[in-house]
């Protein structure tokens, strides 16, 4: 059976649990390595997530039906 793809949430559910067990120091060493290095993975998971849905909520139609950035009409809104 497929796995479930996890949602952003869930993601960042798993992260705070890694960092909550790590700095509670409770982990044996090899175990805290491998936590570590899922930690990182789901961090840069996230950060793109995070960068990418930026990226779609500052892009808007302009009235050509052309899409521009925000801040390319920002620029344009304060030459005039």
């Amino acid at each position: 059976m497929a796995e479930k793809k996890k949602t952003f949430e869930d993601n960042m559910a798993d992260l705070e649990k890694i960092v909550t067990d790590l700095e509670a120091g409770n982990v044996p060493l090899e175990e805290a390595m491998e936590k570590f290095k899922t930690g990182v993975t789901l961090s840069k998971k996230l950060q793109k997530t995070l960068t990418d849905a930026e990226t779609t909520v500052t892009k808007i139609m302009s009235k050509d039906g052309n899409e521009s950035n925000l801040e390319d009409n920002d620029s344009k809104d304060n030459d005039q």
